[in-house]
């Protein structure tokens, strides 16, 4: 690592970059760069080898012998006065360290992996929540068609808490291209389908979660091997979506143990 540089002004072109994807959930796909924020996402990016290009560390942060120690993992380190830093945040406590990562190339589909397939699920707290579930519960691949909300947006980072780092991550595929895969896609519906303590899973699994409000679209719905619901008992019209993936989640996972 070399001596770290110390920013100043506010229109320093790394720093107007970083605020462009700080609040541009879609911008690093322009840029090819992912900004992390906070030591929590910092830390997993260290743990799985991640190689980090820039670390931004607030005057307050570098203060701190385990914020300078994290920050000697990136290939370069810029100290800014805090409140640079709060204005790269989109958060209501700014964190006090971000790390600039390059966007990882996305991996080929694998048909052999257990999988969880996003039919336009727009909310970036149930993305997050989504990957976070299948990184525990041993669903490696995530697929997400177009309309999905951006994989590597801020909000879904933090949302996800590291979960990103642990799963090959596709995205802003059409119908097309998963229905040509041949995957077999579990749909899930809150108004039908088999029980799921019942119902016969395919190995591997893909699971499919739709929209929010539409659900799955009827194509990939026609496409299902198995169509399964959540007993309900306590009489609710459907479950949070991230919260129906982690119970299918879990249900295939303890079937195999």
């Amino acid at each position: 690592m070399n001596e770290p540089l110390h920013l100043t002004s506010r229109a320093n072109a790394l720093l107007v970059a970083l605020r462009r994807v700080a609040r541009d959930g879609a911008a690093y796909r322009r840029s090819g760069e992912v900004w992390l924020e906070g030591d929590h996402l910092c830390a997993a990016a260290v743990a799985r080898g991640v190689a980090v290009r820039q670390a931004l560390v607030s005057e307050s942060g570098w203060a701190r012998p385990a914020r300078r120690d994290l920050a000697r993992h990136a290939a370069r380190v810029a100290i800014v006065p805090d409140p640079l830093f709060a204005e790269l945040s989109a958060l209501e406590s700014p964190a006090d360290i971000g790390f600039v990562m390059p966007l990882p190339a996305p991996p080929a589909p694998d048909v052999a992996l257990a999988s969880v397939v996003l039919d336009r699920v727009q909310d970036a707290g149930n993305v997050g929540s989504i990957l976070r579930s299948a990184a525990a519960l041993g669903v490696p691949q995530v697929l997400a068609l177009k309309g999905t909300a951006a994989l590597w947006s801020p909000k879904v980072l933090r949302a996800g808490m590291g979960a990103h780092f642990g799963l090959r991550l596709v995205e802003g595929l059409a119908e097309d291209q998963v229905l040509a895969l041949g995957l077999h896609l579990v749909g899930t519906s809150s108004h039908g389908g088999q029980p799921l303590p019942a119902a016969q899973l395919p190995q591997p699994a893909a699971w499919l979660l739709g929209h929010e409000g539409q659900g799955v679209s009827p194509r990939l719905m026609a496409a299902c091997t198995a169509t399964v619901g959540i007993p309900q008992p306590g009489g609710e019209e459907s479950l949070n979506v991230a919260a129906a993936a982690a119970i299918c989640f879990y249900e295939a996972l303890r079937r195999v143990q």
